[in-house]
């Protein structure tokens, strides 16, 4: 098991930690709906320095990521952040990944930490212009501050004017006392926030800066378990449980970052699917009687006919209702589809809904 450089910091803390993705990782610290209730209503911190972070540099830089990437990297520029996938070279995606860009030959990708060994495998395997890559997960932190008061603790250890940074852009600078840090105006809980990539060695003394900067504003430590139940309230796909490399982008929803104006691999297969419809969905549910839907859960139509798959589910903390995602059979994806799923050999009724379940 590999450790972040923050272990002793969450043990002091009293974190349950578990194993994940090849790391000894922080569940929980005070409990999975306090932690999750708080950063909707204050803020909240987590260590996710378990990401992977590859450099790719160079004159072949962009054209390396179009060919790899599903979405269209000529859209951005320094300053700019990108939500993409690999596609692969059978239908489904290698991994979801956020693109970079640095400057106009340099960029950086940030990468699912149960994936960085094949993610890695699969960008070499493509390289074949002899791009430059230096694959940093081992030597970077990464922090997630998210949150509605995440603004007002981070500004008091920055020069830097965050509020001026929209969505999915990112600045680098000095932040308490560490320099050329990266600040990303991103996050994975839909509450708002930033996420703070620094090398290993300054991540200790940013995190106990963070946490005493928030303490006036209510923040507190939050683990994988607050995590998950916040990005699937958003609806916010999790590798391996929503996608994987069986399923398509088009298939999950997630045509608005697979640009057809450029060539990539797998684009005309994927193009071809678009342009002709899919059999299978992925939605948003919410059940009607009472269970709690897991992943790997069968979907069933109500003359019991199977029809799909749990993806994902929760009890939503913030709405206090079960809610779940998952594929199912195309003519039961429109919005207010009656279905059923089973949960101890009983069929529960649901309903297939807009997402994102919680609307800030």
């Amino acid at each position: 098991m590999k450790e972040t450089a923050l272990k002793a910091e969450h043990e002091s803390l009293g974190a349950k930690m578990v194993p994940f993705a090849g790391y000894i990782m922080p569940l929980q610290y005070s409990g999975l709906t306090d932690e999750h209730i708080n950063l909707r209503e204050n803020a909240g911190i987590f260590d996710v320095s378990h990401m992977g972070e590859f450099y790719i540099e160079g004159k072949g830089a962009m054209d390396f990521l179009q060919k790899v990437t599903s979405n269209d990297v000529s859209k951005l520029f320094p300053g700019k952040v990108q939500y993409s996938c690999f596609p692969n070279d059978t239908g489904g995606i290698v991994d979801d990944l956020l693109v970079y860009m640095l400057d106009d030959e340099k960029y950086l990708l940030v990468v699912n930490a149960s994936n960085i060994e094949k993610d890695w495998n699969w960008l070499k395997k493509h390289n074949s212009a002899g791009v430059k890559m230096v694959n940093a997960s081992d030597e970077t932190s990464l922090l997630a501050i998210q949150g509605p008061k995440a603004i007002n603790i981070l500004k008091k250890l920055t020069n830097l004017n965050l509020e001026e940074m929209s969505y999915y852009t990112f600045k680098t600078g000095e932040i308490a006392g560490v320099n050329d840090a990266l600040i990303s105006a991103t996050g994975y809980t839909g509450a708002g926030g930033f996420e703070i990539y620094v090398p290993n060695n300054r991540v200790v003394e940013l995190w106990q800066q963070i946490i005493k900067a928030g303490r006036e504003y209510g923040l507190k430590p939050a683990g994988l378990a607050a995590r998950d139940t916040l990005r699937l309230e958003m609806g916010f796909c999790l590798y391996g449980n929503d996608i994987n490399d069986s399923t398509s982008p088009i298939e999950a929803g997630l045509g608005w970052i697979t640009k057809f104006t450029k060539s990539f691999i797998n684009s005309e297969r994927l193009k071809n699917q678009k342009e002709i419809g899919v059999t299978k969905k992925l939605v948003g549910f919410e059940l009607i009687d009472k269970g709690i839907p897991r992943h790997d859960y069968i979907i069933k139509s109500r003359d019991g006919s199977i029809i799909g798959k749990v993806t994902s589910g929760t009890m939503s903390p913030s709405l206090k209702k079960a809610v779940g995602m998952g594929y199912v059979d195309i003519i039961y994806s429109s919005e207010g589809s009656e279905i059923f799923i089973e949960i101890r050999d009983k069929l529960i009724a649901a309903r297939v809904v807009k997402i994102p379940f919680y609307k800030p």
